[in-house]
């Protein structure tokens, strides 16, 4: 086991952090307090090539293996979750999505522009009705000759007025339950297409989230991925790499919480001292640290799995669930460290406790990965083997 970052991924954590003191950093209160999107910086991050960092070279990405897109959110977190919440959107669930399902002519038509940055994709699963349920979702595919066409609603999608390209998920058998569901590519531009943001959100308010209509889309054939009924199969993979990135933000919102609250306890005084020499402090920045180090590693583990082509469902939820509970709490310490002016825009740690609770929730509550986990200690939950897998690193060119 290697825990030492290479060459490469040290000089794009320091691309990446350089890039978020300097294009994120000094926006994002004001990007937050007025519910703004900054498509432009979503602009520069793609001219970076980091949305497409663990795609192979020959669909357009920089090659790099799947913890270098750890690293990426980690530090895009850092600067505020929205922009990790557009990689995660864009290349977890959607491109490695592609990646790993798509046809050739598919990955040549979709896949390439949006590693290359010049398309942005999205992920349509939740529903008004169906979210962890996921066979409780309402959306239909019917097919009429050489199309589908679908009728449907989506809810909670991020990035659904920004991207290009959706993942659509729908049943085209309903009476088959989850193995009737399909997975469609959808263009924003097919007609009977249309988007909505939501607003008066509690957190990631710098992040464009919403709603997706279906009226007649017409989807042509080509379109479908993978084969009719391998919906359900399709979504819980995407939802392995979409886990992921966000356990990996969760880990940069750690390293936030963390750095603010350090500075803070090194310039206030309480008592005559610096409000780090008191115990209790000392205790919640001890637990912040923890958190970092075992959220950490278990990404990392995770992400070493997915570079050896093996199946990480399992260990992806456990970093997820874990990097997530530890983050809302730094998050919730940090306001505290920070007492009264915690408690004010004046600090960015209000932002991050907002900010925290999002990712408790989607891809997964804590409470569906703790079921999980108790399961596969049980033995009651075993995971099959998937008829396609994500390519192992280092890619073949």
């Amino acid at each position: 086991m290697n825990f030492e970052l290479s060459e490469e991924q040290q000089m794009l954590r320091k691309t990446v952090r350089d890039f978020v003191d300097h294009e994120i950093m000094p926006h994002i209160g004001e990007w937050d307090a007025k519910g703004h999107f900054d498509t432009d910086t979503l602009k520069k991050i793609s001219k970076l090539g980091l949305m497409g960092v663990c795609i192979p070279f020959k669909y357009g990405g920089s090659g790099m293996d799947y913890n270098s897109l750890a690293i990426v959110c980690e530090e895009l977190e850092r600067g505020d979750t929205a922009f990790r919440t557009a990689v995660s959107v864009h290349t977890g669930l959607n491109s490695m999505t592609l990646l790993q399902w798509g046809n050739e002519d598919q990955k040549a038509k979709y896949l390439v522009p949006q590693a290359k940055g010049e398309k942005v994709g999205a992920f349509g699963l939740t529903e008004p009705g169906a979210g962890s349920d996921v066979a409780s979702l309402q959306s239909t595919a019917k097919r009429d000759g050489d199309d589908y066409i679908l009728n449907g609603q989506k809810t909670w999608i991020s990035l659904c007025d920004t991207a290009d390209h959706f993942l659509v998920f729908a049943y085209t058998d309903k009476e088959k339950s989850h193995h009737g569901i399909s997975c469609f590519i959808v263009e924003r531009t097919m007609t009977g297409f249309s988007s909505k943001a939501t607003k008066g959100k509690l957190g990631i308010r710098a992040g464009n989230t919403g709603e997706l209509f279906f009226d007649d889309v017409r989807v042509p054939k080509e379109n479908l991925l993978g084969k009719e009924g391998d919906g359900f199969k399709i979504a819980m993979a995407a939802l392995d790499n979409g886990r992921f990135t966000v356990a990996a933000g969760a880990c940069g919102q750690i390293m936030a919480c963390l750095e603010a609250s350090v500075e803070y306890c090194h310039e206030r005084k309480t008592f005559g001292k610096e409000i780090g020499k008191h115990q209790l402090v000392k205790q919640m920045i001890a637990n912040m640290e923890a958190g970092l180090q075992m959220s950490r590693l278990l990404v990392w583990k995770a992400g070493e799995l997915k570079n050896k082509g093996k199946r990480n469902t399992r260990e992806t939820s456990l970093a997820k669930w874990q990097a997530c509970d530890f983050a809302n709490k730094a998050a919730d310490d940090a306001v505290q460290i920070h007492g009264a002016y915690g408690y004010s825009n004046e600090y960015p740690v209000e932002r991050y406790l907002r900010n925290s609770k999002a990712p408790v929730i989607y891809e997964g509550t804590r409470e569906i990965h703790t079921i999980m986990q108790a399961d596969y200690v049980l033995g009651y939950r075993k995971d099959k083997s998937l008829d396609q897998m994500l390519p192992e690193w280092p890619f073949e060119d």
